[in-house]
């Protein structure tokens, strides 16, 4: 089965920048509800849509207080568990993060250890990629951020 997500936040100077449970040095960051893991949202959504559970402001919605500045850290592990009591296990994660700046391949590493740790993946079986919007839109004014990521499952 495989899982289909998709995220973006809008960026502000002053905010910080988590990507994959990891922070980046940068001038500005995500305006969000939780830590705003841009990446680690889009996860959640393929993973959940993957196993057919909705998807993630169904789980944690952005009205409830409780996940006010929540670590998306804590969300992919919750839904990894709940896949996993579903008796699903995750078989690779693919995702694309667009942002115009910082550059992204000195933390590309790291973070693709950390979403394999999360997830129980080998690392081989998680690939980021990053890439520009060339300028263009909201994305290249360096006012948002996108990722989309896929996921595949299967019955464990």
């Amino acid at each position: 089965m495989v899982g289909i997500g998709y995220d973006m936040h809008r960026l502000k100077t002053g905010e910080s920048l988590i990507l994959g449970g990891i922070s980046i040095e940068s001038d500005f960051g995500t305006i969000a509800h939780s830590d705003g893991d841009v990446l680690l949202h889009s996860i959640i959504d393929a993973i959940l849509g993957a196993a057919g559970l909705g998807d993630i402001g169904e789980h944690f919605p952005d009205t409830d207080e409780k996940y006010k500045g929540i670590s998306s850290v804590e969300l992919t592990e919750a839904v990894i568990s709940l896949v996993n009591k579903e008796n699903y296990k995750l078989i690779n994660i693919d995702a694309v993060i667009i942002l115009e700046k910082p550059k992204l391949l000195p933390y590309k590493k790291a973070i693709r250890e950390n979403i394999a740790n999360l997830c129980g993946l080998p690392v081989k079986r998680v690939n980021i990629k990053a890439t520009t919007n060339e300028k263009l839109s909201y994305i290249g004014r360096s006012e948002g951020i996108v990722v989309h990521s896929v996921c595949q499952i299967a019955d464990a």
